[in-house]
């Protein structure tokens, strides 16, 4: 395994995870030889388009993995190795030192319970703690993410809150706990640009107070240069680009990365049409031999076509997957500044 930031044991390593999928009785990748790893307190982002095998690699270090897919490999936290443990041993974990910011908060929270009840169960479960030390605390942690009244809030129910508030309540619970690390999956979907930018600033905001780590799932490369310490650029379950927000996004090396960048909308309206990566995401399983986005790629060789490049480090905590790597101009945003002029 490569390393991607110093010798020393961070919070999170996660080392050649294969996830594969069962389909018609027989498995095919979605998740392939992928490494990585966070420090504490440090925000990883892990950006693609959807199918890139983001968030099946979220679930797979939680240990949530959907029925059908199975994982291989090493998710090491706090030097423990968790790969081939049981449920009830992720259960405990996912209690105390992880926790999980789904897509969709109503998927977690139960709309017959009052919030501040969901919460309890979710401090109850792993502490020992009596029926009002454990309201006070998830009263505290509902005031912490920023629900005003928090005491009386803690009464109402899923449906009486807006989005932004039951998002709001689900960070609560995922981090009442005080965990060591927090994997946050599209956790701004369906929000208003304001209430995003609440959301995110809340998540930044407890990781200066607690010293936790988060694993960020987006597709928005902004949301990830404006709050994210490192980047994991993927694409068909595989490394492309990963290292500094800042180094990526002002030299990125891999013509996927570039073609993200290319894509994003620009700061203030222009007139001209939003720009798109040609051709559509590999559908996951479809591996060709070489490189998975070799297909779209402005930038293919030979090489491309018949191996898979695997991550080499250009500079310091900077690594890419890809065969062209030193042929490519020093700014791959140039080879999509003609393909989609």
């Amino acid at each position: 395994m490569t390393t991607y930031m110093d010798d020393t044991e961070p919070l999170l390593r996660v080392s050649d995870l294969r996830i594969t999928l069962a389909r018609h009785g027989q498995y095919v990748d979605v998740v392939r030889d992928l490494s990585l790893e966070v420090a504490a307190g440090e925000m990883l982002a892990v950006v693609g388009e959807s199918g890139a095998g983001k968030s099946v690699t979220a679930r797979a270090v939680l240990g949530l993995l959907p029925t059908g897919m199975r994982a291989s490999g090493s998710v090491r936290l706090d030097g423990r190795e968790l790969a081939g443990v049981s449920q009830r041993v992720h259960r405990e974990l996912r209690g105390r030192r992880m926790g999980f910011v789904p897509q969709d908060a109503l998927s977690v929270l139960n709309p017959v319970y009052p919030i501040g009840d969901q919460l309890a169960l979710a401090v109850r479960s792993v502490q020992r703690l009596s029926r009002q030390a454990a309201h006070e605390r998830v009263v505290a942690a509902l005031d912490r993410v920023g629900i005003p009244d928090a005491a009386r809030r803690a009464r109402a129910y899923p449906h009486e809150f807006s989005g932004g508030m039951r998002q709001r309540a689900v960070i609560a619970m995922a981090t009442v706990n005080d965990p060591a690390l927090v994997i946050a999956d599209e956790p701004t979907t369906a929000l208003d640009p304001t209430v995003q930018a609440q959301i995110l600033g809340m998540l930044d905001g407890l990781r200066e107070q607690s010293g936790m780590a988060v694993v960020l799932v987006t597709h928005d490369l902004a949301v990830a240069a404006t709050h994210a310490d490192r980047v994991l650029v993927m694409y068909a379950g595989r490394h492309v680009e990963s290292g500094p927000i800042g180094k990526v996004l002002a030299d990125p090396l891999a013509p996927y990365t570039a073609g993200l960048l290319a894509s994003m909308p620009p700061r203030e309206a222009t007139g001209r049409r939003l720009r798109a990566i040609p051709g559509s995401p590999t559908v996951p399983g479809a591996h060709s031999p070489g490189c998975g986005f070799a297909p779209r790629c402005p930038a293919v060789a030979d090489a491309c076509l018949k191996d898979v490049p695997m991550p080499r480090e250009i500079n310091p905590g900077h690594l890419a997957s890809c065969h062209r790597l030193g042929e490519l101009p020093q700014r791959t945003t140039e080879l999509y500044n003609e393909v989609l002029a």
